[in-house]
């Protein structure tokens, strides 16, 4: 396992379940690109040691657990990482990866769950809907996965040209040629974030509370989105200069968005 590879899930950005500590979350990620390690704790191997009995046998550790991953396709191409943990809600996620070639989601990912017994759970979601589409679940193996991160590291690396530029341009062009109407969507807020938080990351601009709207998911939780209006379209447009900077230890991507889908978005979470 390479250290491009162990860097990129390390520092994955999301924490997924509720109510566990984030060095916690950590630590399992770090456990599932250890291969000198079990999933779930130590290896199996070092309980046992080598005692010769009289007879001639030696014990022999058990197979280690399957890795606990499943793959999806047929998400919707504006899922998020808080679509698939409510996707699969109940379950301990501890990780989402999601799959580009070309530099444009292909509409597959992987989920990496926190127990081998939890896959079968999961596999019951195949073909239901999130949002309009319905997704399929399959099982999915620790080699797959981590050729995934592998191919996602190359093109953030920028290890193939051909694939990382179309992504630059699909996502910033996007952007730069959207109309704007004085609000911004917020994307990846850690989840304790505050208004006092937001209206910090953007000091350079005058905002008030009622100006920053915190989303909520429909256990009325923050998702990791919200909106700020600001008092102008071209405050809004300067102030992209934001976008994937970091808001603590999390990198927050900036959308141009609109009043009508910011009250679409509040109401949801009501």
């Amino acid at each position: 396992m390479s250290f491009w590879i162990m860097l990129f899930v390390t520092e994955k950005r999301s924490k997924f379940t509720d109510g566990v500590d984030g060095r916690e979350m950590a630590a399992k990620r770090q456990r599932t690109v250890d291969p000198g390690s079990s999933f779930y704790g130590t290896s199996p191997a070092s309980s046992f040691m080598y005692n010769p009995s009289p007879y001639g046998y030696v014990s022999q550790p058990p197979p280690p657990p399957p890795f606990p991953v499943v793959r999806l396709r047929g998400l919707p191409f504006d899922c998020t990482e808080t679509d698939v943990a409510e996707f699969f809600h109940g379950l301990d996620i501890v990780d989402v990866l999601f799959v580009h070639k070309g530099g444009k989601f292909t509409g597959e990912g992987f989920c990496v769950l926190g127990y081998p017994l939890q896959v079968d759970f999961a596999l019951q979601r195949n073909r239901q809907n999130m949002g309009r589409r319905y997704v399929e679940v399959f099982r999915s193996k620790r080699q797959e996965y981590y050729k995934a991160i592998a191919n996602e590291v190359s093109d953030a690396r920028g290890g193939s040209p051909r694939r990382s530029a179309p992504r630059a341009k699909s996502y910033d062009e996007v952007k730069d040629s959207a109309e704007h109407t004085g609000v911004l969507r917020l994307r990846g807020l850690p989840f304790s974030a505050s208004k006092d938080d937001i209206m910090d990351f953007f000091k350079d601009f005058v905002l008030s509370e009622d100006s920053i709207h915190i989303i909520m998911n429909s256990e009325g939780r923050p998702s990791g989105e919200a909106y700020a209006e600001f008092a102008n379209a071209e405050d809004s447009k300067v102030a992209m200069v934001k976008d994937r900077m970091t808001l603590g230890s999390r990198y927050i991507e900036l959308f141009p968005s609109s009043h009508s889908e910011m009250e679409e978005a509040i109401s949801r979470g009501r």
